[in-house]
């Protein structure tokens, strides 16, 4: 029968017996349509789980196959031999068998003749990552032929294959540089043609072996990985979102597409995928309400399937960035159950930093904080990576004062002094400069002397205000050096970019949580946020806008 309309009859068939019979009707057929018949017996019965019918290996037409292979093995053409050796992997063949053996034998003596071409080489790459993993030496002889081949003729398939290889021979790519900085020219001129599986394992080789100098092609993978968000697997995903954190990618229409996409998925999804979601966000600030919406419901619906670490990844963005989804109550609620039974899962700092981000947001753990505060739980703190650094201090003493000043019927253990912080090291607690600048400068024509304002005070209260002012008993300010006669004590947070979500005016839950506590303390806040300023010409202007914010019930300046 000719070979292509053998192929067609082939791939028609759709289990083992059809296919069985299919070739037991042939007199002949050549090595080629003989392991494409293999190829095809493996894809219809071999899932995720492996060999559906185990039973099919004692058929007399596959064993006849198998038999053939065997004996012939040196008259076998390359395609014919690498092909079925890639199927009876798959079909979870014996490595130790004579057949194997057989098979794989006679590759390695052709690879070591250099008669396999770039195809044939990438077949072999495939059927030893699957059979002995990246500690098979063989591995490395493949590289140093695939060097020697014209990179521009690689199919998009041997490109993959040859990025998977180095992937697990050379990680971060030192001894392969050339060969890897040939590789991703070309593939930079093929990404249009990527299929998401191609795209997908691309970045994954290319955070793996630390490719940070390819920009191009990060670039161009990553706005190509758009249009396949919707049919990208779990796995897929994953490796997608890891590429966008390390290469810092951030492209605005990839978020959009997951937006469309993770609501209608959150129900099937991964956990292990929507945590990677909730950290892409997360890390780069992005406060998308269709996904935290989205990933709420779902954390409501699915919490007994999540892991620990998961729970955590799933709840902590919303602290972060400062957001409560409409369900907010259903939510917080489910995950007080969770605690309740499974807290003492939990590791101390995943439990830490989950507590502390529903702080930020006012769902106060309060029946949770006795073990938070006992020596016990301290000392496991401090036992585990990364041990009681100032971060971690900075946390439990923003829980202590939390409870403090917005939780006065809490009854239970104190945080001692010796954990607590006299400062917070905020990570976006200093303004930008040439903002802050200017804000000065205003306040100065406004004022008319420096000594009527002080920048970047520490407060008895582990807080530094950007910005205090003064006002005795008739609204008159002081110096800031005065002590006495103080009435009212004015907090100016000059909010720049950084203490926002990205692209949005929603304060992140630290910049929030530290407006609010001052308030409480008895300062007047008054929020100077960026967007409000930037436009502003000139230096009268900014006095005149600060005037209208820190003193509205007063006249207007003089000229």
């Amino acid at each position: 029968m000719d070979e292509q309309l053998f192929f067609k009859k082939l791939n028609n068939l759709c289990t083992s017996k059809e296919i069985f019979y299919f070739l037991s009707s042939l007199e002949v057929m050549s090595d080629t349509m003989a392991s494409g018949a293999l190829q095809r017996i493996s894809e219809v019965e071999v899932d995720d789980i492996g060999l559906k019918n185990p039973g099919l290996l004692e058929n007399e037409v596959f064993r006849a196959l198998c038999f053939q292979f065997e004996l012939e093995s040196s008259k076998l053409s390359n395609t014919g031999l690498l092909n079925a050796l890639q199927a009876l992997i798959k079909l979870r063949i014996d490595p130790q068998s004579t057949l194997m053996a057989s098979l794989l034998s006679e590759s390695e003596e052709r690879l070591g003749k250099g008669q396999l071409t770039a195809e044939n080489l990438c077949a072999l790459g495939e059927s030893l990552l699957e059979l002995e993993g990246p500690s098979c030496a063989t591995l490395e002889q493949i590289v140093n032929h695939m060097q020697e081949k014209d990179i521009e003729r690689w199919s998009p398939r041997e490109i993959v294959m040859v990025y998977k290889i180095l992937q697990v021979t050379v990680r971060e790519g030192k001894q392969c540089q050339n060969l890897l900085n040939r590789l991703n020219s070309v593939t930079l001129r093929t990404v249009s043609q990527l299929s998401p599986n191609f795209a997908s394992v691309i970045l994954n080789s290319l955070v793996v072996l630390r490719q940070t100098r390819a920009v191009p092609l990060v670039t161009a993978l990553c706005k190509h990985s758009v249009k396949h968000v919707p049919y990208f697997t779990d796995h897929e995903l994953v490796n997608v979102l890891e590429a966008f954190l390390y290469f810092g990618q951030k492209v605005q229409i990839f978020t959009e597409a997951l937006e469309r996409h993770v609501p209608k998925s959150i129900l099937t999804m991964h956990p292990q995928t929507v945590s990677k979601v909730m950290q892409y966000c997360c890390k780069k600030m992005i406060l998308s309400k269709p996904i935290f919406d989205a990933v709420a419901e779902g954390f409501i619906s699915n919490t007994d399937r999540l892991t620990t670490d998961q729970i955590a990844a799933y709840i902590i963005p919303f602290g972060t960035l400062n957001y409560l989804p409409p369900s907010a109550s259903s939510l917080f609620r489910k995950l007080e159950t969770v605690l309740h039974t499974r807290v003492r899962h939990f590791q101390p700092h995943t439990l830490l930093n989950l507590l502390h981000s529903c702080v930020l947001i006012q769902r106060y753990p309060v029946n949770f904080l006795p073990k938070i505060f006992s020596p016990y739980f301290l000392q496991q703190l401090q036992a585990q990576p990364p041990g009681l650094n100032r971060v971690v201090m900075s946390q439990l003493t923003q829980l202590f004062l939390t409870v403090t000043l917005e939780c006065p019927f809490y009854e239970g253990p104190k945080l001692l002094s010796k954990y607590q912080v006299k400062a917070f090291p905020m990570l976006h607690n200093s303004p930008d400069v040439h903002l802050f600048k200017r804000v000065k400068t205003g306040l100065l024509y406004l004022l008319k002397k420096r000594i009527y304002f002080a920048s970047e005070v520490s407060t008895p209260y582990f807080y530094v205000v950007d910005i205090e002012i003064k006002l005795d008993e008739e609204g008159f300010v002081l110096p800031a050096a005065q002590l006495e006669d103080v009435h009212r004590r004015i907090a100016l947070c000059v909010d720049d970019q950084n203490r926002f979500c990205a692209h949005s005016h929603n304060l992140l839950g630290e910049e929030a949580i530290k407006q609010r506590h001052l308030q409480l303390l008895g300062y007047e806040v008054v929020q100077i946020p960026f967007f409000e300023i930037e436009n502003l010409q000139n230096t009268r202007n900014m006095a005149d806008y600060l005037h209208k914010k820190i003193f509205p019930c007063t006249y207007g300046l003089s000229s």
